[in-house]
């Protein structure tokens, strides 16, 4: 029963996607310093990281020494929730699969017995139990100018959920070897299963940004970045006894297509010392679905549409040469796809700046959207916070998030000047 473990199922799906999407880019990737700030970026994004948060913000004023040149090489986070240690309960669940085989084989009736019922208590406590993972991964390269300011970038973000469900018909099966009848083959025939359902978006474009000087002395920047995106599904229904390694990545879980998308943004700078900015960005203009394949019917597989479309969020800053504080808020919310909860987020982040050779940040937002039809790991009120440091021209960026049910954490490598 080795070759036949779940918890290969989990690996080898998110192996698999990613190495096919190693260039993917979710609906709103964030950076490390994003990250660590709650997610925010409408109104503070540095140049580099103003491709993927707002366009418009490359050609907004910045610290003298970050507002030239900006590059991020690279950027990545991870955020894992597994509410129930659903990775531990599977290899438990086929230990003891394993184990009851053996039983049966050998004919030892009370051993059977026994494994039969401890495995119908995990199978029970496994079923609904979910498990979701989020990597992302980003480059960009931006070049403010005066009357021009180009980027160019590629992010990429993966949304894996991984689901157990206990069929009642292995129920009958255990509760018969429970009661003393030993089933020859019975754990090869177990119809319980493993879900898998992720997500990806390829996403690689080029931003361009100018700012416009007002009659009273503001200015408005606007920017856009045209681009590239792919869109990716992964869809992996099968019974214990039926999975097999090889399986992963066949074509019939699978599906993809791809086209060109639109983000628009605009920033504006206001007060006396130009100390408060506003910004708005409208991401993906154009709108794009992909159904997943659904090549497992029997098996309660049912189609799902992976939704792509107009995603808008406001922000607004108050800064200074030591300090950032920011609030920003999702104006649409962003539709679940597998076991997930939909989302529309208001954050709030701060960043200290140490004489530019050091930035503490800290953040928090809470998700607005109503999930009370959504059956996934609850995204809930998030927490993060992160170090920043500038040395000898180099900037390395750390990110942590926690929550009642996510932990994660970013790094981000990169310059500016």
């Amino acid at each position: 029963m080795h070759q036949y473990r779940l918890s290969r199922l989990f690996i080898a799906v998110g192996l698999s996607i990613a190495a096919t999407s190693a260039l993917a880019s979710p609906q709103a990737f964030m950076s490390s310093r994003s990250f660590a700030m709650g997610g925010t970026g409408v109104a503070v994004a540095h140049p580099s990281n103003a491709t993927s948060a707002n366009p418009a913000m490359m050609a907004a004023d910045h610290h003298a020494w970050s507002d030239d040149f900006g590059l991020t090489l690279p950027s990545i986070n991870v955020r894992v929730a597994d509410e129930e240690e659903t990775i531990d309960q599977v290899d438990s669940i086929q230990d003891t699969i394993d184990e009851l085989e053996a039983a049966i084989n050998s004919t030892d009736r009370a051993n059977a017995q026994q494994l039969a019922g401890q495995l119908r208590e995990q199978f029970e406590a496994f079923d609904k139990d979910t498990v979701r993972a989020n990597i992302g991964l980003g480059l960009a390269l931006a070049v403010p100018g005066k009357k021009l300011s180009v980027g160019v970038f590629s992010t990429g973000n993966l949304t894996a959920t991984v689901r157990g469900e206990y069929d009642k018909s292995d129920d009958a099966k255990l509760q018969a070897i429970e009661n003393g009848v030993l089933i020859p083959g019975a754990t090869n025939d177990l119809n319980s299963r493993g879900k898998v359902i992720a997500s990806a978006v390829v996403e690689a474009g080029i931003s361009f940004a100018h700012a416009l000087e007002l009659t009273n002395g503001d200015s408005i920047q606007l920017g856009l970045s045209p681009k590239y995106v792919q869109l990716q599904t992964f869809q992996y229904t099968e019974t214990v006894s039926g999975f097999e390694d090889d399986e992963f990545d066949n074509d019939q879980s699978q599906t993809e297509k791809s086209g060109f998308n639109l983000d628009i943004g605009a920033a504006y700078a206001f007060g006396d010392e130009k100390q408060w900015n506003a910004g708005i960005v409208v991401k993906n203009l154009i709108p794009m679905e992909l159904d997943s394949a659904a090549s497992r019917q029997d098996l309660g597989e049912k189609v799902r549409t992976l939704k792509v479309g107009p995603m808008a969020t406001v922000g607004i800053a108050h800064k200074s040469a030591y300090h950032v504080v920011t609030a920003e808020l999702d104006l649409t919310k962003k539709e679940a796809f597998g076991f997930e909860d939909d989302t529309q987020w208001l954050a709030v982040g701060a960043e200290f700046d140490a004489w530019r050779y050091a930035q503490l940040r800290a953040g928090v937002r809470y998700n607005l959207a109503s999930n009370d039809d959504n059956d996934g790991i609850a995204e809930e009120t998030q927490f993060t916070a992160g170090l920043g440091l500038n040395l000898f021209g180099a900037r390395f960026d750390l990110g942590a998030l926690f929550s009642d049910a996510d932990l994660g954490a970013a790094l981000e490598i990169g310059t500016a000047f």
